[in-house]
């Protein structure tokens, strides 16, 4: 997801970086010096570095390039960071099929028909693995690559809307009060879709004990200016399926004309393989569309997502454009326009290297290994909210026992694991069940058993401290100390970010305070 900058005005740059201290002159009174033995010795280590203007003069390469890199030193380890499903690990062989590819724009097909063709090649390969219907004649599947799961949950929801209206106006009905059932724990492009394209949202609200969509109670919510209902193939809170089959179930029975779109993001490229009997895809007739991020458990570095439609009917032509571009032909059904070829070979590559039996391999190695990590953790005292066995994302979410009546919370726990280097995010839960505190730990393709044990006893350390110093009624104290730390931190931070929007309440957490899962 994409952050909205703001650009510092003259008040905040003349601000000392800490209050009562103004800025040191260390300008060296020499001559600049054009070549140095040492990126340390020259005079650009003594300077600070440009962030608001673009500098007069050039610098040297080799200094630009650790000047850089000593900055992003600061970013956490990614394979540390068990708060994302995005992929960090991919062969040598696979990064450099896509460093080679960095210089092509993907969406030159006439320069550039191999990768266009290779796309072609991911989309029949994923709407196949989505069990499309391939025995009408007549009947194409189509499907495109885009930046992420965001951008096809924008295209996916337009085509819903663009659909409904155009029905809406060859019945001679008013068409300009369009809605959208989903579950409120829905990742927030969302809130983004229905918001930009003008659709009221109609949300089912989690519970206590209900952290996914209830079938029923989403099918109630249909009347006829609804566009279409979201399930969801795997929530970013507790990774568990939603019952899309209990969906399409419901509106058969009632005959109901409601088009089903699945956010299989996370969940795509898990289900086909640890639980290839759930049904939840174009198996079910309702299911019209269905997006899937190739950087998740697709298993490419971030920059790739995908949108697969059952049949051109779902598509609206009005939406397509038919563009001749540096001399071919193409349609394109997209946000943006330029991007590299560089991701979608990369998704290629590792549907070609690894086949159904390699990606089965792995995600049943996370499956057995979030079981793992879940057990450990139960027996540590965490109430586990998440599901197990491959009925669910590979995944582990959890939350202290509120019988223990520690003075202490998940927030704690998730900065001792931050002390040592992990990346665990403690967070509350949807509206409705905003009450609930829990924490949650992905297991993606390189955290290894060994790597799992190294959390469970950093787990278990921090736990031990925090009892101790509630023990010694110290907790209260080092609670203040954190706050304090981290709150001043972060305001240093952000001292030229002020957020100009901060009182909105259009959004889930504008109105009900909903703290967004990491995705």
């Amino acid at each position: 997801m994409v952050v909205l900058s703001q650009v510092a005005n003259k008040n905040d740059l003349e601000k000392p970086l800490i209050d009562g201290l103004e800025k040191l002159d260390l300008n060296i009174p020499s001559t600049p010096d054009e070549y140095t033995v040492s990126v340390y010795g020259s005079r650009f280590a003594a300077e600070e570095l440009p962030k608001n203007e673009m500098p007069d003069r050039e610098m040297p390469r080799e200094i630009a390039y650790r000047m850089i890199r000593d900055d992003l030193s600061l970013d956490g380890n990614p394979m540390l960071n068990l708060a994302s499903f995005v992929t960090t690990y991919m062969e040598d062989e696979a990064e450099k099929l896509m460093t080679e590819a960095f210089a092509k724009n993907f969406i030159d097909y006439e320069e550039y028909p191999a990768s266009a063709e290779i796309q072609n090649r991911c989309v029949a390969m994923i709407a196949r693995l989505f069990n499309i219907p391939t025995h009408e004649e007549h009947n194409h599947a189509l499907g495109t690559s885009t930046v992420g799961s965001s951008e096809a949950i924008m295209l996916s929801t337009l085509a819903m809307k663009k659909r409904w209206q155009n029905a809406r106006k060859a019945a001679g009905k008013d068409y300009s009060n369009p809605n959208i059932v989903m579950n409120s724990a829905v990742q927030v492009c969302w809130e983004k879709a229905a918001r930009y394209f003008d659709i009221e949202e109609k949300y089912v609200y989690c519970t206590e004990d209900r952290y996914v969509i209830d079938p029923e109670e989403a099918v109630n919510l249909v009347d006829e200016n609804t566009i279409g209902i979201c399930a969801i193939l795997g929530t970013t809170y507790t990774g568990e399926y939603e019952d899309v089959k209990a969906i399409n179930d419901l509106l058969i029975k009632r005959g109901m004309d409601t088009p089903i779109h699945v956010d299989a993001a996370s969940g795509g490229f898990v289900a086909p393989f640890v639980a290839p009997n759930l049904q939840w895809d174009f198996r079910l007739e309702k299911v019209v569309s269905i997006n899937v991020s190739g950087h998740k458990y697709g298993l490419v570095y971030p920059g790739v997502g995908w949108c697969v439609w059952r049949a051109p009917e779902y598509l609206p032509k009005e939406l397509v454009f038919n563009i001749n571009y540096l001399g071919a032909d193409q349609a394109s059904f997209t946000l943006n326009f330029s991007k590299g070829a560089s991701h979608v070979i990369g998704q290629y590559y590792q549907m070609i290297r690894l086949g159904k039996a390699g990606y089965r391999s792995i995600m049943l190695n996370l499956t057995r290994i979030a079981d793992y990590l879940s057990a450990q953790l139960a027996a540590l005292g965490f109430i586990i909210m998440s599901k197990g066995s491959g009925d669910g994302l590979p995944l582990v979410a959890f939350r202290l026992d509120p019988e223990q009546n520690h003075k202490y919370d998940e927030f704690a726990v998730a900065h001792q694991l931050r002390e040592r280097g992990w990346v665990v995010p403690a967070y509350t839960l949807a509206p409705n069940a905003g009450h609930l505190k829990m924490m949650r730990v992905v297991v993606r393709e390189d955290f290894s058993r060994p790597r799992c044990d190294a959390l469970v006893q950093d787990v278990k350390l921090g736990l031990e401290l925090l009892n101790q110093m509630e023990k010694d009624q110290r907790l209260e104290e080092h609670n203040h100390y954190v706050k304090q730390r981290v709150t001043k931190a972060w305001q240093s931070k952000l001292r030229n970010r002020r957020n100009s929007y901060a009182d909105e309440t259009h959004s889930l957490q504008g109105r009900f305070g909903k703290s967004h899962a990491p995705c």
